[in-house]
């Protein structure tokens, strides 16, 4: 069989086709295991999930369901939170308490809910978007379905913007919003889905200072991974809000964030923080939107971890079961793609994902291989917007849910399915 580490590109006819003979005995041995694995999705394992299982009994008739405030949990009312609930999120945003709404379970809600909003009443006083004529927004590629989905839905064209190794090109997006049909962009600023990267200072810096042509623009900052280290030296991310303070431009931001992958994905607790302003006009909604959320579940969270330091001593425990995982696939991908000319990939620090990047032409054919040999992952081309990846190159891993038995399995087929694909795109093109 061919050196493994030899560079696709440069084989020949006759060494491609030997590597593929090889490839494909090995695919049809693991395709007769009948395997059923996914990697389809962030899900956390059940191994994480049993870690909060405290949650739903630590408040009972004995401590009482009343919060900090007096206020009785099992009743209607407080629509932006409990008191307790409030400063858990401020210290996790870094944001004042009184600039931080309380929802459910959900942050993707809140998001869709806000952008609602902008799209159907307009926000701080301008018009709807949809008074607006053609609308559109940045969507930083690699990047999150659901994301791109939720503006989607509204029938507002999506702008691609290349990701970077600091984050998004921010060249392009300080070009790109100097026309006022641009009304914000999406970002995942920790542990990006599904790169894994964190953005620099710099980064930061350059997106608080933005000074886009529509007035009523919005960086939707969805900080979802901003706990979920998986190495003790994690990224750090530098504070969005601050920044916009000091640039004039505090109203051009709304952070999100939640316990769907703290404590549990259907049953957590979702936040979200902005300006004075922002914050005053998303409670003006919620007075006819709801009488509030489950506040229940609020004190259930606040009561089992605490405070941050709960949070984060909790989150130690889940960086232990998820260490291994991100093992699995890192070793897996250097050990038979590194130095091939297959794929390239980012191994990160924290988060949910690794991001792979496969020859041109070749994540489709991965996939589909994948899928008949009994491996669900995430579609080729769903982390661009409409599903469409020009170069049909990226390939998102989602380690959590398997048992890392199980990835090992999985990676070991991924890798083959990948290097079928290539050396069949090779053979094409020799």
């Amino acid at each position: 069989m061919t050196n493994a580490k030899m560079r696709f590109a440069e084989m020949s006819r006759a060494q491609l086709e030997e590597k593929l003979s090889a490839l494909r005995a090995a695919y049809e041995e693991y395709k007769a295991q009948g395997l059923t694995l996914d990697m389809s999705r962030g899900k956390p394992g059940a191994d994480q999930l049993d870690l909060s299982m405290d949650v739903l009994t630590c408040i009972d008739g004995r401590e009482g369901y009343t919060a900090a405030n007096g206020f009785d949990t099992r009743n209607y009312g407080i629509l932006d939170g409990l008191p307790e609930a409030k400063s858990l999120f401020a210290d996790i945003l870094h944001m004042d308490a009184a600039n931080v709404i309380v929802g459910g379970n959900s942050s993707l809600n809140m998001m869709f809910d806000y952008i609602a909003q902008a799209y159907g009443t307009g926000l701080c006083g301008n018009a709807p978007w949809s008074t607006q004529g053609e609308v559109k927004f940045l969507c930083p590629v690699p990047g999150y379905d659901r994301h791109f989905a939720v503006t989607a839905h509204f029938g507002i064209k999506l702008i691609p913007v290349a990701m970077t190794a600091e984050g998004p090109d921010m060249d392009a997006v300080e070009e790109l919003i100097k026309d006022a049909a641009v009304k914000g962009m999406w970002c995942v600023p920790m542990y990006s889905n599904p790169d894994g990267i964190t953005y620099s200072d710099a980064t930061v810096r350059r997106i608080a200072a933005m000074k886009p042509a529509a007035k009523d623009f919005r960086v939707m900052w969805d900080n979802a991974y901003c706990l979920h280290h998986v190495e003790d030296a994690g990224d750090t991310l530098l504070d969005l809000y601050p920044e916009l303070v000091k640039n004039g431009n505090e109203d051009m931001a709304v952070m999100f964030t939640s316990t769907s992958k703290i404590s549990f994905p259907g049953a957590g607790v979702a936040a979200m923080a902005a300006s004075p302003a922002n914050i005053a006009d998303v409670k003006r909604r919620l007075t006819v939107q709801t009488i509030g959320y489950d506040k229940m579940n609020m004190l259930r969270h606040v009561r089992y971890f605490k405070d941050l330091d709960g949070i984060k001593a909790h989150m130690k425990r889940h960086a232990a079961i998820m260490r291994p995982k991100f093992a699995a696939v890192t070793d897996a991908l250097e050990r038979h793609l590194s130095g091939t000319g297959v794929a390239a990939w980012h191994d990160p620090k924290g988060g949910y994902f690794v991001s792979v990047n496969l020859m041109a032409g070749c994540a489709k054919r991965t996939i589909e291989l994948l899928a008949a040999a009994g491996v669900n992952m995430t579609p080729a081309g769903a982390t661009y917007p409409y599903g469409n990846d020009p170069k049909d190159s990226n390939l998102r891993i989602a380690p959590s849910y398997p048992t890392v038995e199980e990835l090992k399995v999985a990676m070991e087929l991924f890798c083959i399915c990948a290097q079928i694909a290539c050396a069949e795109k090779c053979l094409a093109n020799n």
